[in-house]
């Protein structure tokens, strides 16, 4: 019997070409983002071990070295920390396949498995208020059916940028319930419902099209190709730039198609929708990833220490009538 390569490099092919995709399901970003890592890594290996990558073996791999790789990121790439993080989570999900695959290397990846990610400062999550949304679609509809039904698509739905460029004519379901099917990390798949404003925009785009099949991708470009992330964000911001001429205040000057998703999340959030509903509409894997945005809202902050106020602090022991008076009292001796 042929005794199996168990060696780095073939490992890591292993792991890019059959593990990823087929027996995970990766997307093509994600598993690019993967190896992104390890082009850098390899990369930084042969500067500092001066070593060819198919020379590289599992000795080579300690912990020192994988902290020495994410420092290197930091300070001589100008990657942040939060990228720093996501390398390193790369990493620990081939040395976990390595696990699985060649128990040899166990005292090598346990200790890498336990590496800890670095603690980044909790940023604001930036997104648009319900009249930003306004104004911005109001952009959107000067241009023609097209742009109107992605951006209320993107929207409505909380939609990743890349589900948005996946999605096909026969995601989308017009009838009531309207619904569309969102494919995302890992190709799992989840049904979102659709206001009727926006399945009544989407009806009528969808009768523009030339072709409107089944697996007819639903939204194209110019060449009739379908649209990718990049013009997805040209799209946005063309229209950004014109809401935020129209409306500075409600607009930014710069809106990303991960804003829309986070704002979507905001105004569920808002409106008193439960955690564990945002959680299945956006599609996390865990409620924790979902709970930054409970973190992040200071409407909701604002309402919480209100709450709590009321049942701490005495109620006033001035009536209506003597409240006006002290206000016209205080106004006067200004």
């Amino acid at each position: 019997m042929k005794a199996v390569n168990k060696s780095f490099s073939n490992m890591l092919s292993s792991f890019l070409l059959v593990y990823l995709p087929r027996t995970r399901g990766f997307s093509k970003n994600t598993i690019s983002s993967y190896r992104d890592t390890f082009v850098l890594l390899l990369q930084f290996m042969s500067d500092t071990k001066r070593k060819k990558p198919e020379k590289i073996s599992f000795e080579d791999f300690t912990v020192s070295y994988i902290d020495a790789f994410l420092r290197w990121l930091e300070t001589e790439r100008g990657c942040s920390v939060s990228t720093g993080n996501n390398r390193l989570a790369a990493i620990k999900s081939f040395f976990r396949y390595v696990q699985s695959e060649a128990p040899e290397w166990m005292d090598t990846t346990v200790a890498i498995l336990a590496m800890s990610a670095k603690r980044t400062a909790q940023t604001e999550i930036a997104y648009l208020s319900v009249e930003g949304i306004k104004v911005l679609l109001d952009s959107a509809n000067t241009e023609g059916i097209r742009d109107l039904a992605l951006l209320s698509l993107i929207y409505d739905s909380g939609a990743r940028v890349q589900e948005i460029a996946d999605l096909v004519v026969g995601d989308v379901r017009i009838d009531k319930p309207s619904t569309v099917k969102l494919t995302g990390k890992g190709r799992k798949t989840r049904i979102v419902p659709l206001t009727v404003q926006v399945a009544d925009i989407l009806s009528s785009y969808i009768g523009t099209l030339k072709r409107a099949e089944y697996g007819e991708s639903l939204f194209k470009n110019w060449r009739g190709e379908p649209i990718g992330r990049a013009g997805i964000a040209y799209i946005l911001k063309k229209h950004s730039s014109s809401a935020h001429k129209t409306s500075p205040d409600t607009v930014p000057d710069k809106v990303t198609p991960h804003m829309l998703r986070h704002s979507k999340a905001m105004h569920l959030l808002e409106n008193g929708v439960n955690l564990i509903y945002i959680r299945d509409f956006l599609g996390h894997n865990t409620v924790v990833t979902t709970e930054v945005y409970a973190k992040a809202n200071p409407e909701m902050k604002r309402k919480a220490i209100e709450a709590s106020s009321e049942k701490i602090l005495r109620g006033s022991n001035y009536s209506t009538s003597e409240k006006e008076d002290l206000m016209q009292w205080l106004r006067e001796s200004i």
